[in-house]
């Protein structure tokens, strides 16, 4: 864009500052900003993570990357965070897609639509974030064909949440593109790029000598008193060393600045002598400019007309540019520094800044979400209209996709509302859409806060569930229960949807159950107020309540009312995976299955990658046992992906825990420890000890698989001790084949004879077919020789025909058997069998038992070939197998939440490994099957 305002002294001054930084104190970090930069151009790209405190240095160095990029053919996208604009959603992002919005024309109508509707252009479906997420992720992939895209993000702390999770999201995708982006936030300010797990660029304080030499350069002319005052004034920071000797010159020498004060208002008031001294008018749009949450010229002049009364000319804006404060480009107003924005803020009256806002918000009659945010800039106290257009912000943010935006919008309204009025109801609803968000620290602030607002019986009713919903400390006793029940009750009686509500409330307390340890009593309750409340016979989430609270006792029933249905009868996706993972947990993987595949297609599909990463961690236990080893190896992995950019991070834990199990199976028994130990490691330091069982399982596989028989028995005979820190009954029955396997192959007779007792007791109780499966496989292991070879076969010919891992597994058992007892010739069948099961499953470490047992047999055996799955990576493996039933890449990317331009690298390191050249012979690649 031509600059058509901007004077020689300003432009001067900058590329001044930019220079002393590079060559006093900041070349290492424009050397790594360079580096960072380059990779994106060739097509490695990725993001940086710049922090520091004010005036430290961010701004420049991010304008030194852009500049660069540009001077070599880059597209450059820019958006500042802005404070008062930090409750808009998904402002920040239309800020930096807005110059090409004009390309999103090209992307697929689902995606189109997602970023029309959260940009407020479009009505319709609400969007989930991570789908507006891919649909940017694809706008600027798009743009990259092109040339390389630079993305520059300044002030990231004022970004508005939804516009933050979008960046994230965008920023860990980036390793294929073209792209590089660039952030800046300030020191001390917590965001959602926080936790994403960029690398990040720390600039600290200039030393002593840089500190000195830019002085130096900047201002030569100063006496040595002066200068040692701004250098200790400055303490290294470069903005302040750059400002403070103009703040300081004539009269200002005399000026007693306050070094107690934080950094960032002793550099604001370098900036006030300059305001002090402009005319009246200029400081009027000066005011606007800092208080309003865009940049335009003709936004800023109207909402100035408004408040002074008289329409300025663009003349009045030259002193402001003459001092140094603000540029203009175009039609846009632009603050030199965030620093001189907040200065000029701070320093005005508040009943002017007020007035600032009341103007703004009378100029912005057309945009109802900034003019009700403007409008409670400029409520001194609480208006009932001022939160009702900030009420109708929240659904509208419900709309474009951006729940967290709209709670926080209703609290802000709850504030400006009478307590005998809306302030409950507000409450009471921001804390709803939290506990939906899984923040159940916001929802309990909601609550307690809404309890001594005026609330309808109805309102209250519900505020009474959720605080019993959420009050864990205290929840799993029959007396917590009984309360619960008791408003549960009541709320179904007085309410068309308090059955739903009730029934949502109670589902995550019964997955506790699970997990926890409860007394019977306490399981009884639960189970029984969900049956009180269920909306018909087959309650997809009564049956997954029951499933959950109290798996012994509720597992037959369950199980015979989900053999008789089919996941389409219920087409919501959620409930769906609350009725497969459920399943799970009575080891009915088998009937689990079609409900997680169901749950997770549907997910994918609506864009909710929060659930989806949970869907697919269970998938992928649930594959695991079921002998889908290939899938589960896909579905582990995408859910560890999935779970950390959503911010699930025990999701990810048991996603890796499956993937550490695949590993020891593949005899990769270093990458499966390694994997274990680091995953037990975080357990322990977030207090999930509930989950160290899955861990205890991995490693007793992996134990297992390496034939060390003792350990193998020690790690999962510690699932089920009561005394064990690892202690889970239910988790200590998913390995109990194992166990009792360990325990015959170490001598520990007796041990085996009493687990193998109790899973034929817990197996006849639940009809579990997994449990009866399992205790069909061990009865043979623990058997005396005369009576284990009908076992054997009796086990292979039912029971074992649904779980091929296990019944190839026993085939090897068996085949050794016979072959032990010199039974060689017969011996040879099931080894071959089972040798050729493990090399279709992918399990190279048993499949090189069964070829040991088949030579020891006397059978000549080729040795085996690398699996497919060695050969690609998970991700590899699932693109291929889209690639090969013939979606594109942009379709491939939509349902994996990857760009195009990722998805073709991929499958450019793909066609190597399999020895192919085009995208055609993907049909008859061996890609492995499940």
């Amino acid at each position: 864009m031509a600059v058509t305002y901007q004077s020689s002294d300003t432009r001067e001054g900058t590329r001044r500052f930019r220079e002393a930084g590079t060559l006093y104190g900041r070349d290492a970090e424009l050397r790594l900003i360079a580096e960072v930069t380059s990779r994106g151009l060739a097509g490695a790209g990725g993001a940086l993570l710049v922090r520091g405190e004010a005036g430290i240095g961010k701004t420049a160095l991010l304008g030194a990357a852009r500049e660069a990029a540009v001077g070599r053919g880059c597209r450059a996208l820019s958006a500042v965070g802005v404070q008062s604009e930090a409750s808009i959603p998904f402002a920040g992002l239309h800020q930096l897609l807005r110059p090409v919005l004009d390309r999103a024309s090209a992307l697929i109508p689902r995606q189109r639509q997602a970023l029309s509707a959260a940009f407020g252009m479009a009505e319709g479906v609400a969007p989930e974030m991570f789908s507006v997420g891919l649909a940017s992720l694809e706008l600027i992939s798009g743009l990259a064909d092109d040339s390389p895209v630079i993305l520059v993000i300044d002030d990231v702390q004022w970004i508005d949440r939804p516009s933050g999770e979008v960046l994230a999201f965008i920023a860990n995708r980036l390793g294929a593109e073209r792209v590089v982006m660039a952030l800046a936030v300030r020191e001390g300010h917590d965001t959602v790029l926080n936790d994403a797990g960029l690398p990040e660029l720390p600039l600290t304080k200039l030393d002593d000598d840089a500190a000195t030499a830019l002085l130096a350069a900047r201002a030569p002319e100063l006496g040595e008193a002066v200068r040692d005052r701004v250098l200790a004034e400055a303490a290294g920071n470069p903005l302040a060393l750059v400002e403070l000797p103009a703040a300081l010159s004539g009269d200002g020498a005399r000026q007693a600045l306050t070094p107690w004060l934080p950094t960032t208002r002793r550099l604001e008031r370098t900036f006030l002598p300059r305001v002090s001294g402009l005319p009246d008018p200029t400081r009027s749009i000066l005011l606007i400019a800092a208080a309003d949450d865009q940049s335009d010229l003709t936004e800023i002049f109207s909402a100035v007309e408004l408040l002074d009364g008289t329409a300025p000319s663009v003349d009045v804006l030259e002193p402001a540019v003459q001092a140094g404060l603000i540029e203009l480009d175009g039609r846009e107003v632009r603050f030199r520094h965030p620093v001189i924005r907040s200065a000029i803020y701070r320093a005005a009256l508040p009943s002017r800044r007020l007035a600032a806002h009341a103007a703004l918000a009378r100029a912005l009659k057309n945009s109802q979400e900034r003019r009700a945010w403007h409008r409670a800039a400029a409520s001194p106290g609480p208006d009932d209209g001022v939160a009702l257009d900030l009420e109708a912000a929240a659904l509208r943010a419900l709309d474009r996709g951006a729940p967290r935006a709209a709670a926080e919008t209703l609290r802000r309204a709850a504030m400006l509302s009478d307590p005998g009025g809306d302030r409950g109801r507000l409450l009471l609803r921001a804390a709803e859409i939290d506990f939906e968000l899984g923040d159940a620290v916001a929802a309990r602030r909601q609550l307690a806060e809404a309890k001594s607002s005026k609330l309808e019986e109805g309102e209250r009713l519900r505020l009474t569930l959720w605080m019993e919903a959420l009050n864990e400390e205290s929840w799993y006793t029959p007396q917590r229960v009984r309360v619960f029940a008791d408003v549960a009750d009541r709320l179904a009686g007085a309410d068309s949807d308090g059955a739903t509500l009730a029934l949502r409330a109670l589902w995550p307390l019964s997955v506790g159950c699970w997990y926890g340890d409860p007394a019977q009593e306490t399981r009884d309750l639960v189970v029984r107020t969900a049956r009180r409340l269920q909306r018909s016979d087959a309650d997809p989430m009564v049956l997954s309540i029951a499933a959950c609270a109290d798996p012994v006792k509720e597992a037959a029933r369950v199980i015979r009312k989900v053999s008789r249905i089919a996941p389409e009868f219920t087409g919501d996706p959620a409930e769906q995976h609350a009725l497969g993972a459920s399943l799970t947990a009575i080891w009915a993987f088998d009937l689990s299955w079609p409900f997680l595949c169901a749950s997770v297609d549907g997910l994918r599909r609506q864009g909710r990658l929060g659930l989806l990463g949970e869907a697919l961690a269970s998938q992928a236990w649930a594959a695991i046992h079921l002998g889908k080893h290939r899938l589960a190896a896909t579905a582990a992995d995408e859910a560890g992906r999935l779970s950390r950019d959503t911010g699930r991070s025990r999701w990810a834990l048991v996603a890796d825990l499956a993937t550490a199990t695949l590993a020891g199976e593949r005899g990769d028994h270093d990458t499966a420890n390694e994997l274990i130990r680091r995953t037990e490691a975080e357990l322990l330091s977030v207090g999930a000890q509930s989950i160290l069982g899955f861990a205890q399982f991995a490693r007793g596989r992996c134990a297992l698989v390496g034939n060390q028989h003792g350990d193998a028995f020690e790690q999962l005979a510690r699932v089920l001790d009561p005394s064990d820190i690892a202690y889970h009954p239910f988790v200590g029955y998913l390995g109990i084949a194992d166990l009792i396997e360990a325990a015959t192959l170490t001598g520990r007779r007796d041990e085996a004879e009493h687990h193998l007792a109790r899973l034929d007791a817990l197996a006849e109780q639940t009809t579990s077919p997994y449990l009866r499966a399992m205790a069909a496989y061990a009865h043979p292991l623990v058997a005396d020789d005369d009576t284990a070879e009908p076992l054997y076969q009796r086990a292979l010919h039912t029971r074992l025909k649904s779980w091929p891992f296990h019944r190839a597994r026993l085939l090897l058992a068996y085949g050794r058997w016979l072959r032990r007892r010199r039974r060689l010739i017969e011996s040879r069948a099931p080894l071959r069998a089972a040798m050729e099961s493990f090399d279709a499953l992918g399990i190279r470490a048993f499949g090189e038992d069964a070829r040991a047992e088949l030579r020891a047999a006397g059978e000549a055996v080729t040795r085996s070939t690398p699996d497919t799955l060695d050969r690609l990576t998970p991700q590899e493996l699932q693109i291929a197998r889209l690639a090969a039933s013939g979606l594109t890449n942009r379709e491939i990317g939509a349902r994996l939440f990857l760009s195009h331009r990722t998805v073709g690298f991929h499958l450019y390191r793909v066609f190597p490994k399999l020895g192919i050249t085009s995208r055609a012979q993907l049909r008859t690649a061996d890609l492995g099957g499940d």
